[in-house]
């Protein structure tokens, strides 16, 4: 349990740049704008009047990422529901998903481009949700819309969810790569103006954020392709003993 440990701390990191990456950073506050029900100049009127916009834009962003994390939970369910047939193909499938996930990886370091990634396959709603419930519906659509973009971050997790034939294991790693994304969303629903000056300043460094993702994308294909992630997870204990320490 001490390596997964490690691999909850590089789930979280994942979900963190998914969500400042070129396809989430830019869309959060018309989505929060449109889930909750409210519009920039609500967030800017009387008091009492921008105390209820922000509550609805708060509750349906709780909402919203609840929707998201529950596919990805389900997700990890799934993987590791298939982790007998994938360790017993590990030889095969390993250096098969290790491949991918490196190209995957230079496409995000810009080494070429994989002109499917650029797909924004999003769930649009014709009408406004109506209360939390549409907002946890538009949270399941978003998980599935924006496969193109952070799919691979998704693959190289569930990979290794999927090594481990507990159930827990898989729902709790994915839960871990949603709380990633979803803590920093509800984080802005909070501040939404103030995250609106953020997003507006950290425009210059998400083609930084992008060859980060390409850069750990890489490394984990290698990993997963020489069999190595364990070796490494038990040089980050050893070398760090507090990590082993975590959760």
């Amino acid at each position: 349990m001490d390596g997964l440990n490690v691999t909850y701390i590089g789930a979280l990191t994942a979900g963190v740049l998914s969500f400042l990456s070129p396809c989430i950073l830019p869309i959060v506050p018309p989505y929060l704008c449109f889930i909750g029900g409210v519009s920039l100049d609500d967030l800017e009127g009387e008091a009492d009047e921008v105390r209820a916009a922000r509550l609805r834009v708060i509750s349906a962003a709780i909402a919203f990422v609840l929707g998201f994390g529950t596919v990805f939970v389900l997700l990890g369910v799934g993987a590791a529901m298939a982790g007998n047939f994938i360790t017993e193909n590990a030889h095969i499938l390993g250096p098969i998903a290790g491949g991918i996930i490196v190209i995957l990886g230079l496409h995000f370091l810009g080494v070429f481009r994989i002109g499917l990634l650029y797909r924004e396959a999003r769930f649009h709603v014709q009408t406004k949700p109506v209360g939390l419930l549409g907002a946890y519906v538009v949270g399941l659509a978003f998980a599935f819309g924006w496969t193109p973009c952070v799919g691979p971050i998704l693959a190289a997790i569930l990979f290794v969810a999927g090594s481990d034939p507990n159930p827990w294991v898989g729902a709790s790693l994915l839960g871990t790569y949603a709380i990633g994304i979803g803590v920093p969303f509800i984080l802005a629903a909070f501040a939404l103006g103030a995250f609106l000056r953020f997003k507006n300043r950290f425009r210059r460094y998400m083609g930084a954020v992008e060859k980060a993702i390409g850069g750990l994308l890489v490394l984990t294909g290698i990993l997963i392709m020489t069999g190595g992630m364990a070796d490494v997870a038990q040089w980050m204990i050893e070398t760090f003993p507090t990590l082993g320490q975590i959760g």
